[in-house]
């Protein structure tokens, strides 16, 4: 992108000035090495992730949806974009995708709880723009299949990604 002023005025040549004052400033305060601190990992971006079940002692912990400051720079757009699109497409009452997470994490939790057949399982559970993923130990595939198709039955879930291990084939 080129700083060069445009040779028009208003609304646009505001906005582009104002770009790339934003470019200049992060440019000019952006650290002169990667290896000057080691990054910090954190939930960036507030994505819901809950354990829900906890029968399976053998089931290894999931890892927490974290990223480092350098992650969170590089995945902040493509983000906006497809939060945001789903909206301007008309599929999303909501401005932005990534808003129903906070409210459809917490519906999942309840529904598998109050459902009872999967009570001797360890799952966790994490949401990204409408999308839930289902992760732990269930008993057999059987078991697998079903908390999935539980939870695709909820309301504003669009898609569900299922890496829940069977302990049993």
């Amino acid at each position: 992108m080129s700083c060069a002023l445009p040779r028009t005025n208003g609304p646009g040549a505001t906005w582009f000035a104002l770009s790339c004052l934003a470019l200049w400033a992060g440019v000019a305060t952006s650290p002169a090495k990667a290896q000057d601190a080691p990054a910090a990992m954190a939930n960036e971006f507030n994505d819901p992730f809950l354990q829900v079940t906890r029968a399976i002692a053998e089931c290894p912990p999931e890892a927490r949806p974290l990223v480092t400051p350098a992650e969170h720079r590089e995945q902040a757009h493509w983000r906006a974009e497809r939060g945001t699109s789903c909206f301007r497409s008309g599929r999303c009452r909501l401005p932005n995708a990534y808003l129903y997470d906070a409210e459809i994490i917490p519906r999942v939790q309840k529904a598998i709880l109050a459902d009872g057949r999967f009570d001797d399982t360890s799952v966790w559970v994490e949401g990204q723009r409408r999308w839930v993923w289902l992760r732990g130990c269930v008993r057999d595939p059987a078991q697998s299949v079903a908390l999935e198709q539980l939870v695709r039955s909820l309301d504003d879930v669009e898609a569900v990604i299922n890496v829940l291990k069977p302990l049993a084939p």
